[in-house]
């Protein structure tokens, strides 16, 4: 097989070139092409006042690749990445058919252009296969019963969460979100789960650091941005209720065993992520 296009339970919209959207900044931040001016206005105006933004970016990418070869090594073969980010290197499919080019992986993601923009350059293997839905993670009904077509919902499946919770205000009830896309897997099956944080000084921030990261999410919300909500390394470990977690827990996101690949400098930053499996 090789790439589909799932039913997608939104109706495409236009795309809005006069606001950012966090796929498009975290695409500028990660040295990407596929973003427009604005994106590039804010993001510049963001990475003056946090610099550290582009280090949680890359450092992002890099948990994504040692999550998802962990994965296949664990024999996982199905893939459902939620919160998928404009294509860039080393994306979920890329890192997965290198390692099992039989994998399916099925992209989810609430920007038609980001849809659109994986669609035309994202190539499965042709012993796999790689779908797209337009979708918001707070329907995760309507997106299981949409990656049912082509992932195996009876088969173990690597669910990826990264980045993306940080989206779902505490009134759209984050945990009962993720708690239902997980009960939606089978025994077997791995989520992993990171975010931003809020807590102070795990890179040893002093007050004006802190202060130059609340401007930098004040920016975001007043340049129309979907509003982000950094969160504790505790609330992130409580999504993984019910679940095995793998060594070494919920951690700063460059300490997840941080051998593969190798960053040239390791380094604690205010985000914090896990994996762990389904009994």
């Amino acid at each position: 097989m090789t790439d589909s296009s799932a039913p997608s339970s939104r109706s495409a919209g236009p795309i809005d070139t006069t606001r950012p959207h966090q796929a498009r900044l975290w695409n500028h931040w990660l040295g990407g092409k596929d973003n427009y001016p604005i994106d590039r206005e804010i993001g510049d105006k963001i990475m003056e006042v946090y610099p550290e933004i582009v280090d949680v970016a890359r450092q992002s990418r890099a948990f994504l690749v040692r999550v998802v070869h962990f994965m296949t090594g664990q024999g996982i073969r199905q893939f459902l990445d939620i919160g998928t980010g404009l294509p860039a290197v080393d994306n979920t499919h890329e890192v997965a058919q290198r390692d099992a080019p039989e994998c399916r992986i099925v992209y989810v993601d609430n920007d038609p252009l980001v849809v659109a923009h994986a669609r035309a350059l994202m190539t499965s293997s042709p012993e796999g296969e790689c779908a797209y839905l337009e979708a918001d993670i707070r329907e995760p009904e309507a997106i299981i019963e949409q990656a049912g077509a082509v992932l195996d919902f009876s088969r173990p499946i690597g669910l990826l969460l990264l980045g993306i919770v940080g989206n779902v205000p505490d009134e759209d009830d984050p945990k009962g979100v993720v708690r239902r896309l997980v009960d939606a897997l089978p025994s077997g099956s791995y989520v992993a789960i990171n975010d931003g944080t809020n807590v102070l000084g795990v890179n040893e921030w002093t007050p004006a650091e802190a202060t130059a990261r609340g401007e930098a999410l004040r920016l975001c919300r007043e340049a129309g941005t979907v509003p982000y909500y950094a969160r504790t390394p505790e609330f992130i470990e409580s999504l993984f209720e019910g679940l095995e977690l793998v060594e070494p827990g919920v951690v700063s996101t460059p300490l997840w065993r941080p051998d593969f690949p190798q960053i040239e400098e390791i380094r604690p930053i205010d985000s914090f992520g896990g994996v762990a499996r389904k009994p």
